[in-house]
Formats: structure tokens, C-alpha cells, sequence
């Protein structure tokens, strides 16, 4: 059960290359002024009236589509699901003159070990979501929007439910938004727990009532998705940074992080650290800020750093303390910024219990549909599990580089390159370890915790 008067994210202000950062999506919020009025009180919609030119100074007529899809592009806002993909470009691609029905979808079907940004965000700041969305509608063109919600986190889609419902009371949902041409309804919609549907055409297939598995692509959802009409899909966060952008500048917000990446990011900083939870903070601050913010590591040493959720290769810890946290930085030094999980490790972790139950978990949420993945998740985590109970062999180690090998880039989702690069990543980094266990019989650092 989620605690949902437990409020575990810090907004504060962040300095950056000597510049102070306000926050812009925990800015105010202390985990229960969550309703439309504290909403409103904190500037909310005040993006939504701007683009469609209500309660505006006399003279000003709001911004067209095209406007608002150039702003997005000048802030250099990257998905924050984990692929990173610029969210401009994206809303560009949707057909504006597609004579039937399109579709907005908002991805919440928040499954990857170690994160809980978006369980917060729609708890905490429901309404910057809405918001975002009936900005992004208006830029395309779409009239019907749905946000997928993770089924394991029933109370937050109960608590989206209300938000939905008071948004449309007050008009700024619905037919004829604040007395505009401009309509949108925005639906919500929970899912029951698969993390395979946080892959976005099986959340689709989900979405329709079917097996939720992914699709074969091309075509892509952008003009084959929902029903088979051209469909966005953007993550949860990805859509509560776009009321910023339209009130402050698509430059502001680029100034607020680096080139290529604009904007503040939330981290669930997890694992051994003194105080975990969720951390916004401009992309580019070194991870040692946000170590230090989440009260440093607890129990021992840092030895390593998984820094995008459980599916990113492992970093140790002298490459960590020594990189930014942004797409590019963290993607040079040989892992990805993924979902914005870091899991934090101390020196008393073993890597090849920590790789067992990352390889459990892909092994047991693949779908099925792909054999590579189906059967070789399973290889992945037998022999894993042969060497952390004192049964592997010399060959072990190069056989389960190889089967990640096989795995990767051969299934129809990213499932399978999920479960192959933790793998990849454990033994680049930690082959010593996991040689020690087969030759020993035994864990290098003495004991499991």
C-alpha cells in the first residue's frame, strides 16, 4: 500500500554553475495541496489560458500549435521514460491534416525496479499532468487523451480519478475549454501490474483490452497506435515539464540545465542512501550533489551505482563521483540515464546476488512473445543462479556474456536489451567477483546483505 500523505521528494532550490535553480514541477507542494485550488493558488493553468489566449493583456490572441510545438523544441525536453527522444520533434511527427480521430497518451505504467517519480507525481501534482497533456492536445490536434496508470498503485489512479474530475468541473477539460473553440477529454485508465506494458505498444494493446504485448514496428504508433490512429505517447513527467516551458520560455528552461539537456529532472535516488526518495534537480548537476542530498551513503563505502533504473549498466564508483547527470554525460561514461532511478550501492553488496535478482525479475516479466527473450532471460538467470550458490564453472562467465549478447537486439521490445545489459554491465565491471565465486564457492565481500 502507498502511504499517500508520506511526501518523500525534496523541491528546493538547486545551484547550478553558480546560479540558483528554483524547481519546477515540486515547486510548493508538501504532499497534501494537491487539489485543483492549490493548484491554481501555485500559477497552475495559467499555460493552458496562455496558449488559448484567455484572461490575456488586451492585444494578445495566445500562441497557434505551431508556436507551442517550436517552444517545446527550443527547451530541448527529452522524454523522461527513459529513451530520452526529444518531445518537440515527437508531437511534430503527428499527422495534423489525419481526417479522423487521434490520439494523446500519457505513459504511468511506472514498473522499472527502483522507481517512483511518476507514483509521486500524479499523487502529489496531478493537475501540472492535465495541464501538460491539454497543452500538448492543443499542439497536435487531438481531441482524446488517456493516461495509462500502473495497476500496483490503485490509490494514485483513485487520486488522478478526483483530479480529472475537478478539472473538469472548473472547464478546463472537456467541450469548449475556458469558452474556447479548443476541446479535450482526458480519460484515465489502470493497468494490473505487467511491466512489459511499459513498453508503449503493449500499453496500447492493453489500452484496447487485449494481451498486453508489444507490436511489431514499423508501423510506429505515430500513425499506427490507438486503434490504429496516429497516437504520441509521452511519459509522465515529460508532460508536467511543458506547463513551465509555455510560461517561462522554451530558452529558460534550456538555461535551467545543458545543451541538449533542458530542464530540471527527478531522480528516485534508492538503495544504500541515508534518506531515499525523489529529487528534482537540474540536468548537468554532478551525481556527488545529488549523493549528498539524498544524506550520503548508508552502511559503508560506495562500490557501485546503477544510474537509470535496473535495466542501465552498472557504474562503479569511481566513474560515478566523477560524472554529470544528464543523457550525454551519463551515455559517454557507458550506461544511460533511463527512468532517472539511481540504486545505490555500498561496499558491503555482492554483485552476483544483486545481478540474481535483476535477472529473476526480467526472466519472470518477460511476455513471451519473442524467443530470444523468453528463453534466454531464463538462461540469464539459471546461471546466475548456478554461480551464486557455489555450482559455476570457469565457462560460466563468458557463456552468460554470450547469451546477453544473443539477447540483445533480437526481440521486437526492449525487454530483452533490458535483461542483457545489467549482465553486460556487472561483468565489464565486476568480472573479479563473480570469478571469485566460482573458483571460491563463496561471496568475495564476506557476507550477503
Amino acid at each position: 500500500m502507498i502511504d499517500l500523505k508520506k511526501f518523500q521528494a525534496t523541491g528546493r532550490e538547486t545551484c547550478f554553475h553558480g546560479r540558483h535553480i528554483q524547481p519546477q514541477i515540486y515547486a510548493g507542494l508538501d504532499g497534501k495541496n494537491w487539489r485543483l485550488q492549490d493548484y491554481v493558488a501555485r500559477g497552475g493553468y495559467a499555460a493552458l489560458k496562455k496558449i488559448l489566449g484567455v484572461g490575456q493583456p488586451e492585444g494578445a490572441t495566445g500562441m497557434t500549435p505551431d508556436q507551442v510545438i517550436a517552444e517545446v523544441k527550443l527547451s530541448a525536453l527529452r522524454g523522461r521514460g527513459g529513451a530520452g527522444f526529444p518531445t518537440g520533434l515527437k508531437w511534430s511527427f503527428m499527422p495534423r491534416a489525419f481526417p479522423g480521430p487521434k490520439y494523446l497518451v500519457c505513459n504511468s505504467d511506472e514498473g522499472e525496479p527502483g522507481t517512483c517519480k511518476d507514483r509521486d507525481l500524479l499523487a502529489y501534482n496531478p493537475h501540472m499532468v492535465i495541464e501538460g497533456m491539454a497543452i500538448a492536445a492543443y499542439a497536435m490536434g487531438v481531441k482524446t487523451g488517456y493516461n495509462y496508470i500502473h495497476g500496483e498503485i490503485f490509490e494514485v489512479y483513485e487520486r488522478f480519478e478526483e483530479a480529472l474530475e475537478e478539472a473538469r468541473a472548473a472547464g478546463f477539460l472537456g467541450d469548449r475549454i475556458l469558452g474556447t473553440d479548443y476541446s479535450f477529454q482526458l480519460h484515465a485508465f489502470h493497468g494490473f501490474g505487467a511491466y512489459i506494458c511499459g513498453e508503449e505498444t503493449a500499453l496500447l494493446e492493453s489500452l484496447e483490452g487485449k494481451k498486453g504485448q508489444p507490436r511489431f514496428k514499423p508501423p510506429f504508433p505515430a500513425s499506427f497506435g490507438l486503434y490504429g490512429k496516429p497516437t504520441t505517447i509521452n511519459n509522465t513527467e515529460t508532460f508536467a515539464a511543458v506547463p513551465w516551458i509555455i510560461n517561462h520560455g522554451g530558452q529558460a528552461y534550456l538555461e535551467c540545465g545543458k545543451p541538449n539537456n533542458g530542464g530540471t529532472k527527478i531522480f528516485s535516488v534508492v538503495g544504500d542512501v541515508e534518506r531515499p526518495g525523489n529529487f528534482e534537480i537540474p540536468l548537468g548537476t554532478p551525481f556527488s550533489t545529488l549523493l549528498e542530498l539524498s544524506g550520503g551513503v548508508k552502511g559503508g563505502a560506495l562500490k557501485a551505482v546503477i544510474p537509470g533504473g535496473s535495466s542501465a549498466p552498472v557504474l562503479p564508483a569511481g566513474t560515478m563521483m566523477d560524472i554529470t547527470m544528464d543523457y550525454d554525460a551519463i551515455a559517454k561514461a557507458g550506461s544511460m540515464l533511463g527512468s532517472g532511478a539511481v540504486i545505490v550501492m555500498n561496499d558491503s553488496r555482492c554483485m552476483v546476488r544483486s545481478l540474481l535478482r535483476l535477472s529473476y525479475f526480467y526472466q519472470h516479466e518477460s511476455c513471451g512473445q519473442c524467443t530470444p527473450c523468453r528463453e534466454g532471460t531464463g538462461w540469464l538467470w539459471r546461471l546466475v543462479d548456478r554461480i551464486e550458490h557455489g555450482k559455476g564453472r570457469a565457462e560460466d562467465l563468458d557463456l552468460l556474456d554470450s547469451v546477453a549478447d544473443n539477447i540483445k537486439g533480437r526481440t521486437i521490445c526492449a525487454l530483452g536489451d533490458a535483461a542483457a545489459m545489467p549482465v553486460q554491465g556487472m561483468l565489464k565491471h565486476f568480472r573479479d567477483e563473480f570469478a571469485f565465486h566460482v573458483e571460491h564457492k563463496t561471496c568475495m565481500v564476506g557476507a550477503h546483505v
